[in-house]
């Protein structure tokens, strides 16, 4: 690994309502030097907080463990409920190259913080996406088929649930988790004025590539009861592909079909200046537009090279 590399972890966790334990979770990461915690969000009706963090690969694999040992203490997956797929306390770990490094490097690291993980707090452990040992464990929703209920009454004895590293069997309190290395992506919410999440489920269909729609799209269809709405939720793995203008434009055209608006959309976590640049430009009509043309950028190539990196 290329001294230097900087890697982006995204670590989501199965609690969105209990403040006091997201701030614990939050402060544990970012009690990690030479780690940046950039952003966390919670969502009550998920129950579910996603955390987005960079740094060297030996600064993140230590926040990763120092996260487990808040989950350890303040998670049981006995008693969790919520509308978003989870198998597990930490329910999935991806890591991505950012700077001087290579998906090698990222599948490298989160299969070595995933042994750890494994070995010290006995927690089964799937990897996926560019991690996976097995084709059909790229996917998520293959690995979080049933959720965390499906786990605890089949077991993992199976060949299809038998996990990659640890134990095979649940923990008590922990459940299992996701590790894996991926590229870059924008997960993308949208909110839809209506309580029928029939309608969400229709739109999701429409737009994910699995079930014909939008390439480079996952997206679920999901009730959000607390805002009296429903909610289409999105990944977007390659931005640079489908842009999140045409995600939304297409949830916008499909809702129109049920004589349903978008109320509003919702980023989790942080996309790429180059992701904004494009539905900015898309949405002003500036074709021209370009990261180069925003002066934050600017400044920041400025300080690289008077710094040399």
């Amino acid at each position: 690994m290329k001294s230097g590399a900087v890697f982006q972890c995204v670590p989501n966790i199965s609690e969105g309502r209990r403040a006091e334990v997201i701030t614990s979770a939050a402060e544990s990461i970012a009690s990690i030097g030479g780690v940046k915690l950039l952003d966390y969000s919670s969502d009550t009706d998920h129950n579910r907080s996603v955390f987005t963090l960079l740094g060297g690969a030996e600064g993140v694999g230590k926040s990763i463990l120092k996260l487990y040992e808040v989950a350890s203490e303040h998670i049981d997956m006995r008693q969790h409920q919520g509308v978003h797929p989870r198998i597990g306390a930490v329910d999935v770990v991806p890591f991505v190259p950012i700077e001087n490094a290579s998906m090698e490097d990222a599948k490298e690291l989160a299969s070595s913080v995933a042994r750890e993980v494994a070995d010290r707090f006995s927690v089964p452990i799937y990897l996926y996406g560019e991690s996976a040992l097995k084709s059909e464990r790229v996917s998520l929703a293959y690995l979080r088929r049933g959720g965390w209920e499906a786990l605890e009454k089949e077991g993992l004895a199976s060949p299809e649930r038998y996990p990659d590293l640890g134990p095979a069997r649940l923990h008590e309190r922990l459940g299992a988790s996701c590790f894996g290395a991926r590229g870059p992506l924008v997960a993308f919410n949208v909110f839809l004025n209506t309580q029928d999440v029939s309608v969400a489920k229709s739109v999701a269909k429409r737009l994910r590539a699995g079930t014909g729609g939008l390439a480079f799209v996952k997206a679920l269809g999901l009730a959000i009861p607390s805002q009296g709405c429903v909610q289409v939720s999105m990944n977007l793995t390659n931005p640079s592909r489908t842009a999140l203008y045409t995600a939304l434009e297409m949830v916008r055209m499909e809702a129109r079909r049920f004589g349903v608006a978008v109320l509003r959309s919702e980023l989790i976590g942080v996309m790429s200046l180059a992701a904004a640049c494009d539905s900015l430009s898309y949405y002003m009509q500036l074709p021209e537009l370009t990261p180069g043309r925003i002066l934050e950028n600017g400044l920041l190539e400025l300080h690289r090279s008077q710094s040399g990196i």
